[in-house]
């Protein structure tokens, strides 16, 4: 039987289709390859976004404790001073309204919440005893502690942040992430937090609260019901992310926390897959109109053209929407970095509060000294000293207030415009600053000169000089005889100043990573001040690096351009 005989053409117009299906398969592959690796990158940078921000959020709220850990109604209350309970109640009550906190309360030494923000409402936590919370028992121990827990009270999920005081009380502050779920929400994908047992405590979707990311024994899943006070149906495993689906992970300053972020991979990757199917629909178009014959070929040619365009315009509104969401990126990121630096400034304040308390406690007893001698003088008629005590009153008054304008002017939150700056003020308001705590330390500053001017922002740039002498004094700790150097040199159009400690200087295996986030050799460090400082060297046109060839010791470099 003979075979049907087939004109050439046709042989070459199926090759050509073949030939072009492979192709269209191979494109739609490699797009598709390309949409997944593009949609991972954007979640790894969308995660360590998405972890600054509940950072920020944290490092706000462990400067409350510290706060009042020396107050004097909460140490009144401890003392069972009449009246001091009822004032201490207001105070809380206006600083959680002030601050956001969800709740605020003082635990006495048995255990017993003596006053709380609450107070008024029928579910008060006064009187509730919190023994049985492991972040109770672990402050009291040894300090300070955390727990996320279920409110026994309110049955709300939170992060309880505690600190031990004087008279063996505890200071407690819950944080709730409602505003942080749904800023996560707003941005799209499944953000979830886990902490060191794999169980998930902070997410966008409610539904996977306290769920299991890897099976747990039954003593540990018995032990995480009673101390976080969990429903029976909690730590249930959490579903799995699909084939299609992309996740990526990041670690959170909160110790044990990390934090996950889960997209949907189907939409990034339709778009390929749909050109797959009209390359497709196009070949077998094509075949067609070549059996039509060559008359044909033209209208294929013309609506193949049109159909490029088509694309060509679709794939261009698509840049146009990634460049457009590239560019919120980028504006968030810089507004998170803002917020990372503020939070780095008020950690600094609250490491810095008992000396401040210190450096104004004396100022304030004599001032009530001498107005208490003022009265008496007053009755007896010697006017001329209670002039005196007057005038002596004002000269306390001023330094108090140097010491409180300088900490207002630190702690805020606004960038500040770059200007003409005398460096010894910048370096004047850093050591205010920091004054309790170079009490023990011998330190060297340069001379006052006021031609040494630099532009900068000034907050800015004592924020950088704050946390290299406060980084130094920490090195020193168990240093004998310490010792810190500021040096400050012109060169050129830019003004070089160093700081430079007899400590025992950095660790080799830490140095080449120094300047990147949650890098630190220290256990209760975050890792942020010296890459906030980098960050911000480089907005003043600036730069700050670690002298490598420097023995003996630390020194940081910084150079400003010089007014």
């Amino acid at each position: 039987m003979r075979r049907p005989h087939l004109p050439g053409w046709t042989w070459w117009a199926l090759a050509t289709l073949a030939l072009a299906a492979l192709a269209g398969w191979a494109a739609a592959g490699a797009a598709e390859r390309q949409a997944r690796a593009h949609l991972a990158a954007q979640a790894a940078t969308d995660a360590q976004l998405r972890a600054a921000l509940i950072d920020s959020e944290i490092a706000r709220f462990r400067l409350v404790p510290l706060a009042l850990s020396d107050d004097r109604d909460v140490i009144a209350t401890l003392d069972r001073v009449e009246g001091a309970g009822d004032r201490l109640n207001r105070k809380l009550a206006a600083l959680a309204r002030a601050t956001g906190a969800a709740a605020l309360y003082l635990v006495a030494p048995d255990g017993r919440a003596v006053a709380a923000s609450n107070w008024r409402s029928a579910r008060s936590f006064v009187g509730t005893d919190y023994r049985f919370r492991r972040y109770y028992r672990d402050a009291r121990d040894r300090g300070s502690a955390s727990q996320f827990a279920l409110g026994i009270v309110s049955g709300q999920p939170g992060l309880y942040l505690a600190r031990r005081i004087a008279r063996g009380g505890v200071i407690v502050v819950k944080l709730e992430f409602d505003r942080v779920e749904e800023a996560w929400r707003r941005a799209g994908g499944t953000t979830y937090v886990r902490d060191a047992n794999g169980v998930v405590l902070v997410t966008s979707r409610p539904a996977w609260r306290f769920a299991a990311t890897r099976p747990l024994s039954a003593a540990t899943v018995a032990r995480l019901r009673e101390e976080a006070s969990l429903p029976r149906a909690a730590l249930s495993p959490l579903p799995a992310a699909g084939a299609a689906a992309v996740e990526r992970e990041v670690a959170v300053a909160q110790p044990g926390w990390t934090l996950s972020l889960r997209r949907d991979a189907a939409p990034a990757v339709a778009p390929a897959r749909r050109a797959w199917g009209s390359g497709a629909a196009l070949a077998v178009l094509a075949g067609a109109a070549l059996a039509w014959g060559l008359r044909q070929r033209l209208a294929l040619t013309r609506r193949r053209t049109a159909q490029l365009e088509a694309a060509v315009a679709e794939r261009t509104a698509d840049l146009t929407r990634e460049m457009e969401e590239r560019a919120a990126i980028e504006a968030r990121a810089a507004q998170l970095r803002e917020g990372l630096r503020q939070a780095n400034r008020l950690a600094t304040l609250g490491q810095v509060t008992a000396g401040v308390a210190h450096e104004t406690a004396q100022p304030v007893a004599a001032i009530r000294t001498y107005a208490d001698t003022s009265l008496a003088l007053l009755d007896r008629g010697d006017v001329a000293t209670v002039r005196a005590n007057l005038a002596a009153i004002r000269r306390l008054g001023d330094r108090i207030g140097a010491v409180t304008a300088e900490l207002r002017g630190f702690s805020r939150r606004q960038v500040d415009e770059v200007r003409a700056v005398p460096l010894d003020e910048v370096i004047d308001g850093a050591l205010l600053i920091l004054k309790d705590q170079l009490r023990t330390v011998a330190l060297e500053r340069p001379a006052p000169d006021p031609a040494r001017r630099v532009l900068a922002g000034r907050t800015r740039l004592e924020q950088v000089v704050v946390n290299l002498v406060q980084n130094a004094i920490e090195a020193l700790a168990a240093t004998p005889a310490p010792r810190i150097a500021i040096t400050a040199t012109m060169r050129g159009d830019v003004v070089e100043m160093a700081v430079t400690d007899n400590g025992p200087g950095i660790d080799a295996g830490v140095a080449p990573r120094l300047f990147t986030p949650f890098a630190t050799a220290r256990a209760d460090g975050l890792g942020l001040g010296l890459a906030i400082a980098q960050d911000i060297m480089i907005d003043l046109r600036g730069s700050l690096r670690l002298d490598g060839a420097h023995a003996g010791g630390a020194r940081f470099v910084l150079t400003v351009p010089a007014a």
